[in-house]
C-alpha cells in the first residue's frame, strides 16, 4: 500500500511536469506550376510549442523548415518571406489573458482580410504588441510594431515593409445569419512608407453555402490602382476530423498594386505578377477534401488573368497534400 501510495505521488507530480508543455504541428507537400518560374515541388514542417507558464500567462513558439525537392536547395527559402537558412523559430510570443482580455508581445502571425490573406502574404508574422479582446459574438484587436518580412511596398521594388512601424486594429461580430470582419493598417514614422489601408470582409451562409466578399482601401497613395476586391460563393465545409467532408469555392478577385504589398497568399503565384502601377483582375478555384483524419488535399486554380497594360498572365495551379498532428 506504501509503494502504491508513493508512486501515485510521483506520477502525479510528473504529470504536473508534463502537462505545462503542449506540442502540435503541421507538414506540406506541394507541387506548383506557377504563372512566372515554372513548376516546383517543396515541403514544409512546422512544429508549434506553446509553455504553460500559469494559468494566465503562455510562451508560444513555432519552428519551421522548408525543403526543395526539385532544383537548388542551397538555402531552402522559396517564399519572400522565407529567407532562413536550416530549421528556424519564425513565431516566438508570451500571452498574458486578464478576462476577456489578453495582450500578446513579441512575434507573432498577424492576418488580415478573408481572401487567403493575400494583403500581405501567407503566414506573415508581425514583431510588436497586441491587445485584444473577444466575449460572445464580438472580437477586437489594436497592436503596433513591425512586420518581419521583405515584401515589395507598391511600385518601389527596391523598399520593403520590413521594419517600418505600423499600427492596425481589427474588429468581427457573428450575427449569425453572417459574419462581418473590418481592419485598418497605418504604416508610419518613415519617409519611405505612409500608406493607410482599411478594408472591410462578409460572409453569409445559405444552408451549405456561402456568400463571401472583401473591399480593401488605400487611402494614401499616389498609385491610380489604390483599391481592391473579391468575391464568390463556395459550398460546404473540409472537417479535419470527418474523412469525407470537403469545401469548394470560386471567386472574382480584382486587386489594384496600391493595395498590395507582396507575398504569395493565395496558394498560386498569381499575384508575383502585380508590379508598378497596375490591376490584375482574375478567378480563383480553390477546394479542399479530407483524406483521412487530419489529411486534407487542396487545390487552387488561377485562370482567365487580365494585367492592366501588360501581357496577361498564364494561368497558374497548385496541389497540396497537408497534415496536421
Amino acid at each position: 500500500a506504501d509503494e502504491l501510495a508513493n508512486l501515485g505521488v510521483r506520477v502525479s507530480n510528473l504529470e504536473k511536469k508534463v502537462g505545462n508543455i503542449y506540442w502540435s504541428g503541421d507538414a506540406r507537400m506541394r507541387y506548383q506550376d506557377n504563372s512566372t518560374k515554372g513548376d516546383t515541388w517543396d515541403g514544409r514542417m512546422r512544429i508549434n510549442v506553446k509553455g504553460q507558464v500559469n494559468d494566465t500567462t503562455t510562451i508560444n513558439g513555432r519552428l519551421t523548415y522548408n525543403m526543395n525537392f526539385k532544383g537548388n536547395d542551397s538555402n531552402n527559402a522559396f517564399d519572400a518571406d522565407e529567407t532562413n537558412n536550416g530549421v528556424y523559430m519564425d513565431v516566438l510570443n508570451a500571452r498574458h489573458q486578464f478576462g476577456d482580455f489578453a495582450v500578446t508581445l513579441g512575434r507573432y502571425v498577424n492576418n488580415f482580410g478573408n481572401e487567403y490573406s493575400w494583403r500581405f502574404g501567407d503566414s506573415h508574422n508581425f514583431d510588436g504588441a497586441e491587445l485584444s479582446y473577444a466575449k460572445n459574438a464580438f472580437n477586437a484587436k489594436v497592436g503596433f510594431g513591425q512586420f518581419d518580412t521583405n515584401y515589395s511596398v507598391n511600385s518601389n521594388d527596391d523598399q520593403t515593409i520590413n521594419d517600418k512601424d505600423a499600427f492596425y486594429a481589427k474588429a468581427g461580430y457573428d450575427f449569425g445569419f453572417a459574419k462581418l470582419g473590418a481592419d485598418y493598417i497605418k504604416f508610419q514614422n518613415n519617409e519611405v512608407l505612409n500608406d493607410e489601408l482599411y478594408g472591410i470582409d462578409l460572409n453569409i451562409p445559405v444552408g451549405d453555402f456561402y456568400v463571401a466578399g472583401e473591399y480593401v482601401k488605400n487611402t494614401t497613395t499616389t498609385l491610380d490602382h489604390d483599391d481592391a476586391w473579391n468575391a464568390g460563393i463556395g459550398y460546404g465545409a473540409a472537417n479535419w476530423k470527418k474523412p469525407g467532408s470537403f469545401n469548394i469555392n470560386l471567386m472574382y478577385n480584382d486587386i489594384g498594386k496600391g493595395t498590395y504589398f507582396g507575398g504569395t497568399g493565395l496558394g498560386t503565384d498569381i499575384l508575383s505578377n502585380l508590379t508598378g502601377d497596375k490591376e490584375l483582375k482574375f478567378w480563383n478555384l480553390g477546394a479542399d477534401v479530407t483524406l483521412a483524419k487530419n489529411v486534407q488535399l487542396h487545390g487552387e486554380y488561377a485562370f482567365d488573368a487580365d494585367l492592366t497594360d501588360a501581357a496577361d498572365p498564364d494561368d497558374a495551379w497548385t496541389l497540396s497534400l497537408n497534415y496536421k498532428f
